[in-house]
């Protein structure tokens, strides 16, 4: 059978970086092909290719049989491909169904048929699972949801070969299986997915085969015989990582962040009270939605606190204020890192050093050479991939993004650091190194409270965990407690006790 789509030998660089050195691989119609690799390996600049969002230095690209060149996404788009992007690409200005057919609106005599739209858009909106309206303006919808615009917005181009770019990186667990499912269903029909995750599960789920980048080149092509979490991780970074988690757990009686009947903005009828201990690495689990993240930016400030306390060392702070929080020694890395934790069109060193100006700075003028000493030592210690300090953030891979997240905080020392999904979208080299950053701080003494929708982390990184459910914390678990089951019983609302 013809491959609907190959690629031979393609490269392509940037400014102090080979992305791609030779690259080649194949799809076949029905087929669904897995990229992995870690963060920089090349995964998503040859995507961008394939999709036409950039051109390759050298190489050729055959679709359907033919010799191709696709100078634009909406070259690729008319002839098949589409790619859904890690990072959403969606207008909140506009509704649901505007956002589907950006670009490819229903007119007639020059007027858009909003009628029309709408009904297609519900259409697709309904295979995906999610039952909103399609007049619904997206500001209004939460990351997972917007996750799942995208994908509908795909399936309405009627494409051959679908580009899943992390996909699932802000969905719950039930959100996934209907993306899967989805899936399954496409693969019935005829349509070549590619997918993109670090999730080496879903990978092993859901391939045929997988291709295997590193360092930009091909290292590995493995069939469905072959595709295991061992064999992927050994191909993704040339080695075995026999300690993933390496967390000690620790014991401290120093109560470092307390929150005392904090009741949030949409969830009043519910108090939080938790607390973290000096050099302590609590977890905070729930599925999507349960307001694990509402209670993290109400501690930061970033969320409207209707009453309680907060206290950092045993002082109560001004509730609803950053500026409070960061004086108290609080720091937060939140889970949409490019539109919150960096200023992507500044560069490395003036990201690492945003948080903590007055280090680098008098009377509101910048040191000479204070700026790259303090960069410079971050970007050192924290292994970050760049060219140089001046190298444009938003260049940069997921992981070496998350980093200077990170590092940002580092600088200031913080007391409390709140982690929001901080290993999101990153590969499992990188996410060892931030496991590795988290365990360092604790035993710094800082106290560290993180949210993640992935259970290994919960399991492996926490000292304890509070579980949520519907706005209001349903469990408290110690780390000899600690389980799948127990985890899932509390996140669905039930006591231990019942299950």
């Amino acid at each position: 059978m013809e491959p609907l789509l190959r690629v031979e030998n393609i490269s392509k660089s940037f400014p102090g970086v080979h992305a791609l050195c030779g690259v080649s691989l194949h799809v076949m119609p029905g087929e669904v092909l897995s990229v992995i690799g870690e963060n920089g390996a090349g995964k998503s600049t040859l995507m961008k290719i394939l999709a036409g969002v950039q051109a390759p230095d050298s190489g050729t690209l055959w679709w359907k049989g033919k010799e191709a060149h696709f100078n634009s996404t909406s070259q690729a788009m008319e002839a098949g491909i589409s790619l859904i992007h890690q990072e959403l690409n969606l207008a909140e200005n506009l509704s649901i169904a505007e956002n589907i057919f950006l670009g490819r609106l229903p007119t007639a005599w020059g007027i858009v048929q909003t009628k029309q739209m709408r009904t297609r858009a519900d259409e697709y909106l309904r295979r995906v699972g999610l039952n909103i309206p399609s007049s619904t303006p997206l500001a209004r919808l939460s990351i997972a949801q917007r996750q799942m615009v995208e994908i509908a917005k795909s399936l309405s181009s009627d494409s051959s070969l679908i580009i899943m770019d992390e996909p699932t990186s802000s969905l719950s667990a039930h959100e996934s299986q209907r993306l899967f499912e989805l899936i399954g269903q496409l693969k019935s029909q005829g349509v070549s997915v590619v997918y993109i995750s670090h999730r080496l599960a879903e990978v092993a789920q859901l391939s045929d085969r997988v291709e295997v980048l590193r360092d930009g080149k091909n290292v590995a092509t493995l069939a469905s015989d072959q595709i295991n979490h061992q064999k992927m991780v050994q191909a993704m970074v040339g080695r075995d990582l026999n300690r993933y988690f390496p967390h000690v757990p620790k014991k401290s009686d120093a109560v470092r962040l307390k929150l005392e009947d904090i009741r949030v903005h949409g969830r009043p009828e519910h108090s939080i009270n938790l607390e973290v201990r000096s050099g302590e690495i609590v977890g905070l689990a729930g599925l999507v939605g349960s307001g694990r993240t509402e209670v993290i930016e109400s501690i930061i400030g970033l969320g409207k606190v209707l009453g309680g306390s907060i206290q950092v060392d045993g002082k109560a702070m001004r509730l609803g204020s950053i500026r409070s929080s960061i004086e108290a020694g609080i720091a937060m890395v939140p889970e949409d890192r490019r539109h919150m934790g960096l200023v992507t069109s500044m560069s490395v060193g003036e990201n690492l050093t945003l948080a903590a100006l007055e280090r680098v700075s008098r009377y509101g003028v910048l040191l000479p050479g204070a700026d790259r000493k303090v960069g410079q030592s971050q970007v050192d210690g924290l292994r970050i991939k760049t060219p140089s300090l001046r190298q444009i953030a938003a260049y940069l891979s997921g992981g070496n993004q998350q980093k200077i997240v990170f590092g940002k905080w580092i600088i200031r020392e913080p007391k409390v650091l709140l982690l929001d999904e901080p290993t999101r979208g990153v590969d499992i080299g990188a996410k060892q190194e931030i496991y590795g950053l988290m365990e360092e701080l604790a035993e710094r003494g800082a106290a560290i409270l993180f949210v993640s929708s992935e259970m290994e982390e919960i399991l492996g990184m926490s000292d304890r965990a509070y579980v949520m459910h519907e706005g209001k914390i349903s469990g408290e678990l110690g780390r000899s407690q600690l389980s799948e089951q127990s985890i899932m019983e509390l996140a669905f609302g039930r006591s231990l006790a019942d299950a």
